[in-house]
């Protein structure tokens, strides 16, 4: 409903905008068409193309939404086929933006090197990496590290509840993960699967909204994703706490942020291509007007947003790429 009154409130502003450059809104008759953030002076026209992280994607979906409310000329496409798979379209060449949950891996910018594409890299938002079960699951207060390692890494055998702890019901855990170009399941696979097999019975998707739809629908069922999309879904699906070694911790925004939900708290990227920042007007007015915004619209959509600090040292970043 906010975002809806955001960009409804930049429509009327950008009316007001037209009605008053058509009246020479300028001492000296010129038009003013700076836009309600302050992001451009002009109204610019292109694509702006966006690809990866189904985690970044809700963060990227807002900002292009109220971006375009500004520059209706300018077409921001967002695509989520995951992090791995952003990151294979961005190194060809193919996108302007690849969205990550993870940092980009070696070989992928060796391949963006290969193809001659130099890039620039901003955190955009923090996330914490979210284990949920049922909604009517009633025996699981919270796990451990050591038992999610039990819950998730083959071994050959059945999974079921009572084998994570003494008393739980005897019945088999269905699973459901990202898909493996996910960047959430690479971290997820760095910090608990330890490079090891995933359990085998489970189920994999890269549209977290399929995984959400998997544990709502089952009694048995485990999954993981981005706090968001538990966020958005918290009336239907339980969280489970996390003990890392000093208890249980639940992800919320304040322990987050405090990097006290470990170890499955991360950061979250946009990967730009600095060709695109240079030469196309558009994309850099798009990462001028995200970073100027995206704390806010991380917050809406359930993430938790960098320092002020953080985000104003990147926008002097992106100022070295204008034209």
């Amino acid at each position: 409903m906010e975002k809806l009154k955001r960009i409804m409130l930049s429509s009327l502003l950008g009316g007001v905008m037209v009605i008053a450059s058509a009246c020479g809104g300028g001492e000296n008759g010129e038009s003013n068409n700076k836009n309600s953030s302050g992001s451009s002076a002009e109204q610019l026209s292109g694509e702006v193309i966006m690809d990866g992280s189904s985690t970044v994607y809700p963060i990227a979906e807002a900002a292009a939404e109220e971006y375009m409310a500004e520059q209706p000329n300018v077409k921001v496409s967002v695509s989520s086929s995951g992090t791995g798979g952003g990151f294979e379209k961005f190194t060809k060449g193919e996108t302007d933006i690849s969205n990550a949950s993870r940092p980009i891996k070696d070989e992928e910018k060796q391949a963006a090197a290969d193809n001659g594409i130099e890039f620039q890299e901003f955190q955009v938002a923090y996330d914490g990496l979210s284990v949920v079960v049922n909604k009517e699951n009633d025996w699981v207060d919270y796990l451990t590290v050591d038992e999610l390692k039990k819950m998730w890494i083959e071994d050959g055998k059945v999974k079921k509840w009572s084998d994570i702890r003494p008393g739980w019901p005897d019945e088999e855990i269905k699973f459901f993960s990202p898909g493996h170009d996910s960047g959430t399941y690479d971290y997820f696979d760095e910090v608990i699967l330890d490079g090891k097999e995933i359990v085998k019975s489970a189920q994999l998707s890269e549209d977290d909204n399929v995984l959400v739809r998997g544990v709502t629908g089952d009694k048995n069922a485990i999954g993981y994703f981005g706090y968001a999309y538990y966020f958005e879904n918290k009336d239907q699906l339980k969280v489970v706490p996390i003990d890392a070694g000093k208890g249980p911790v639940e992800p919320t925004h304040e322990t987050i942020q405090k990097g006290e939900y470990t170890p499955l708290s991360r950061p979250l990227f946009m990967y730009v291509n600095t060709q695109s920042l240079r030469e196309k007007p558009q994309v850099y007015d798009y990462m001028k007007f995200l970073l100027e915004n995206v704390g806010d619209y991380a917050e809406e959509v359930g993430y938790v947003r960098l320092p002020d600090e953080k985000y104003q040292e990147q926008l002097e970043v992106l100022e070295g790429f204008k034209k």
